[in-house]
């Protein structure tokens, strides 16, 4: 049984958008707690700093990515579903417009927090398939989960942005992903590599 069901984030500029499915041959890159994305990270040929540009945009490069291969007796015995859901970050498809450094890593903040709010609701979709998955559900069970948490997270994070126009509000960006991170260590039994606790509710 193969099933792959990517989960696509809007891209955010001065309006949203929804991003297109593309096949890349870069390796994205995985959510770790203890990296902390660059400017450097936005590798889009149409990423630049440019004193030129009137205007600015951030596409975050980030999603949640599920996709797992087993056969049926396999996915009947299996509840831990953890490392089957990714936040990952795609470097080449990462963009990032600025006219100049400061814009730019204002940018780079709401980026830093787009990234970690990506990983919380994959700890999120881990923590619910973990509790409503039983030895003769199907793979039908994951679309609803996938579809409430992901409009759920693009909401947030659409609201964060323009709360703190664009990024420009540090201190209102710093609290709101201080919430993220806080959240993030709540779920520690969801990270990609964890074994939840049984009977967990």
């Amino acid at each position: 049984m193969k099933n792959t069901i990517p989960l696509k984030k809007f891209i955010f500029t001065l309006f949203i958008v929804f991003s297109s499915s593309l096949v890349i041959a870069q390796e994205p890159m995985q959510w770790t707690p203890d990296y902390e994305l660059q400017l450097s990270d936005y590798q889009s040929p149409e990423s630049e700093i440019n004193a030129a540009l009137t205007s600015y945009s951030i596409y975050s490069g980030a999603k949640i990515d599920f996709s797992f291969n087993m056969n049926s007796v396999s996915f009947m015995f299996t509840k831990n579903f953890n490392d089957k859901v990714r936040a990952i970050f795609q470097r080449n498809l990462a963009v990032l417009v600025a006219p100049d450094s400061v814009t730019a890593n204002q940018l780079l903040r709401f980026g830093r927090y787009d990234f970690d709010l990506v990983e919380l609701y994959s700890r999120k979709i881990r923590k619910k398939i973990y509790e409503e998955k039983g030895a003769f559900s199907d793979s039908s069970l994951f679309q609803p989960i996938f579809n409430e948490l992901q409009e759920e997270m693009n909401t947030v994070s659409a609201q964060v942005f323009k709360a703190t126009d664009f990024g420009k509000d540090a201190e209102m960006l710093q609290k709101e992903h201080e919430k993220v991170t806080q959240k993030i260590q709540a779920l520690s039994d969801f990270c990609l590599s964890c074994k939840p606790k049984k009977n967990r509710k």
